[in-house]
């Protein structure tokens, strides 16, 4: 049986390390100095072998983005709004700055 379990409809191949490092991080990432080796530990890889796979699920849009998903409200803010813009997916960097 192959390691590689299903296909995204972007053509990349998941394996069974790349669904348990998704798995392992789908609250977070760990709150230590060195995540990716906390990671790596975890699944038995290098550090070096966590980026990678993690750039390659970015590069083949199986996964967004890597980003820190603040609370608002323990960061002292009594509230908070959120909006949501369809736009294509090469200005997303430049509007975010122009709007922020």
């Amino acid at each position: 049986m192959s390691d590689y379990v299903s296909r995204s409809e972007t053509g990349y191949q998941l394996c069974s390390l790349d669904r348990e490092l998704i798995k392992l991080t789908q609250s977070g990432l760990p709150l230590v100095s060195r995540p990716y080796h906390a990671l790596a530990e975890q699944l038995g890889v290098s550090a070096d072998e966590v980026k990678t796979r993690f750039q390659r699920m970015l590069d083949h849009g199986v996964i967004r983005r890597i980003a820190a998903v603040p609370n608002h409200y323990r960061l002292g803010y009594g509230a908070n709004g959120m909006t949501v813009w369809n736009v294509p997916d090469e200005s997303v960097s430049e509007l975010g700055r122009r709007i922020g």
